[in-house]
Protein backbone atom coordinates (compact mmCIF):
# COMPACT_ATOMS: atom_id res chain seq x y z
CA UNK A 1 0.00 0.00 0.00
CA UNK A 2 3.09 2.74 0.77
CA UNK A 3 4.35 1.74 -3.13
CA UNK A 4 0.68 2.73 -4.29
CA UNK A 5 0.59 5.83 -1.45
CA UNK A 6 4.08 7.24 -2.91
CA UNK A 7 2.56 6.44 -6.95
CA UNK A 8 -0.10 8.48 -6.59
CA UNK A 9 1.89 10.99 -4.74
CA UNK A 10 4.15 10.89 -7.78
CA UNK A 11 1.49 11.07 -10.71
CA UNK A 12 -0.47 13.93 -9.15
CA UNK A 13 2.84 15.93 -8.55
CA UNK A 14 4.18 15.68 -12.02
CA UNK A 15 1.01 16.03 -14.01
CA UNK A 16 -1.13 18.77 -11.64
CA UNK A 17 -4.41 19.10 -14.10
CA UNK A 18 -5.05 15.31 -13.58
CA UNK A 19 -8.18 14.67 -11.09
CA UNK A 20 -8.30 11.49 -8.71
CA UNK A 21 -10.41 9.60 -11.46
CA UNK A 22 -7.37 9.55 -14.21
CA UNK A 23 -4.70 8.82 -12.06
CA UNK A 24 -7.06 6.17 -10.90
CA UNK A 25 -7.51 5.20 -14.96
CA UNK A 26 -3.42 5.02 -15.17
CA UNK A 27 -3.19 2.93 -12.47
CA UNK A 28 -5.47 0.77 -13.61
CA UNK A 29 -3.44 0.45 -17.01
CA UNK A 30 -0.21 -0.26 -15.37
CA UNK A 31 -2.06 -3.42 -13.88
CA UNK A 32 -2.24 -1.62 -10.21
CA UNK A 33 -5.91 -2.58 -8.45
CA UNK A 34 -6.62 0.34 -6.28
CA UNK A 35 -10.66 1.75 -6.02
CA UNK A 36 -10.71 5.59 -6.82
CA UNK A 37 -11.84 6.46 -3.62
CA UNK A 38 -8.87 4.82 -2.03
CA UNK A 39 -7.10 7.50 -4.63
CA UNK A 40 -9.20 9.98 -3.49
CA UNK A 41 -8.51 9.46 0.21
CA UNK A 42 -4.24 9.48 -0.57
CA UNK A 43 -5.46 12.63 -2.23
CA UNK A 44 -7.40 14.29 0.79
CA UNK A 45 -4.98 13.06 3.41
CA UNK A 46 -1.84 14.75 1.98
CA UNK A 47 -3.93 17.59 1.78
CA UNK A 48 -4.31 18.07 -2.08
CA UNK A 49 -6.58 19.90 -3.63
CA UNK A 50 -9.43 18.86 -6.13
CA UNK A 51 -7.64 19.16 -9.59
CA UNK A 52 -9.68 22.49 -10.67
CA UNK A 53 -8.35 23.64 -7.84
CA UNK A 54 -4.82 22.64 -8.51
CA UNK A 55 -4.38 23.56 -11.87
CA UNK A 56 -5.39 27.49 -11.41
CA UNK A 57 -2.04 29.41 -13.27
CA UNK A 58 -2.21 33.25 -13.31
CA UNK A 59 -0.88 35.13 -16.26
CA UNK A 60 1.71 35.96 -13.75
CA UNK A 61 2.61 32.54 -12.47
CA UNK A 62 3.40 31.89 -15.48
CA UNK A 63 5.11 34.57 -16.53
CA UNK A 64 7.36 33.86 -13.45
CA UNK A 65 8.17 30.21 -14.55
CA UNK A 66 8.75 31.04 -17.98
CA UNK A 67 10.92 34.47 -17.38
CA UNK A 68 13.70 33.04 -18.08
CA UNK A 69 12.86 31.87 -21.89
CA UNK A 70 10.88 35.13 -22.44
CA UNK A 71 11.75 38.38 -24.10
CA UNK A 72 9.00 41.49 -24.97
CA UNK A 73 9.36 44.35 -27.44
CA UNK A 74 7.52 47.03 -28.19
CA UNK A 75 7.76 49.94 -30.60
CA UNK A 76 6.12 53.13 -28.70
CA UNK A 77 6.13 57.25 -29.70
CA UNK A 78 7.90 59.67 -28.32
CA UNK A 79 8.02 63.32 -28.78
CA UNK A 80 11.06 65.16 -28.26
CA UNK A 81 11.85 68.73 -26.86
CA UNK A 82 11.04 70.22 -30.01
CA UNK A 83 7.79 68.63 -30.41
CA UNK A 84 9.54 65.83 -33.18
CA UNK A 85 8.04 62.64 -32.99
CA UNK A 86 10.09 60.04 -32.89
CA UNK A 87 9.60 56.10 -32.37
CA UNK A 88 11.68 54.32 -29.82
CA UNK A 89 12.06 49.59 -30.14
CA UNK A 90 12.63 48.43 -26.76
CA UNK A 91 12.82 44.97 -25.60
CA UNK A 92 12.61 43.93 -21.81
CA UNK A 93 14.12 40.55 -20.32
CA UNK A 94 11.45 39.13 -17.80
CA UNK A 95 14.52 37.06 -16.09
CA UNK A 96 16.23 40.30 -15.43
CA UNK A 97 13.49 42.90 -15.95
CA UNK A 98 16.40 45.02 -17.94
CA UNK A 99 14.98 46.97 -20.40
CA UNK A 100 17.17 47.45 -24.10
CA UNK A 101 16.30 50.46 -25.64
CA UNK A 102 17.67 49.30 -29.23
CA UNK A 103 16.99 52.51 -31.41
CA UNK A 104 14.90 55.14 -32.12
CA UNK A 105 14.14 56.65 -35.23
CA UNK A 106 11.57 59.30 -36.73
CA UNK A 107 10.53 56.77 -39.92
CA UNK A 108 10.90 53.43 -38.77
CA UNK A 109 10.48 50.83 -41.26
CA UNK A 110 10.45 46.48 -41.75
CA UNK A 111 14.15 46.96 -42.44
CA UNK A 112 14.84 48.65 -39.19
CA UNK A 113 12.80 46.75 -36.90
CA UNK A 114 14.53 43.22 -38.71
CA UNK A 115 18.31 45.35 -37.80
CA UNK A 116 17.60 45.96 -35.09
CA UNK A 117 16.09 42.02 -34.41
CA UNK A 118 19.90 41.09 -35.62
CA UNK A 119 21.43 43.13 -33.31
CA UNK A 120 19.63 42.23 -30.01
CA UNK A 121 20.27 38.38 -31.19
CA UNK A 122 24.32 39.03 -31.21
CA UNK A 123 23.53 40.96 -27.89
CA UNK A 124 22.25 38.44 -26.54
CA UNK A 125 24.52 35.55 -27.66
CA UNK A 126 27.22 37.21 -26.50
CA UNK A 127 25.82 37.78 -22.38
CA UNK A 128 24.58 33.91 -22.62
CA UNK A 129 20.99 34.51 -22.71
CA UNK A 130 18.52 31.68 -22.90
CA UNK A 131 15.60 33.28 -24.36
CA UNK A 132 13.63 31.04 -26.68
CA UNK A 133 10.69 33.03 -26.77
CA UNK A 134 9.39 36.59 -27.88
CA UNK A 135 5.92 38.30 -26.89
CA UNK A 136 5.41 41.22 -29.12
CA UNK A 137 2.38 43.66 -29.96
CA UNK A 138 0.88 43.81 -33.43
Amino acid sequence: MRSVRALVLRLVRENASWGYRRIHGELAALGIKVAASTVWEILRDHGIPPAPERQSTTWADFLRSQAQALLACDLFEVRTLTGARLYAFAVIEHTTRRIRTLGATAHPSAEWIVQLGRNLLMDLEDAGSKAKFLIRDR
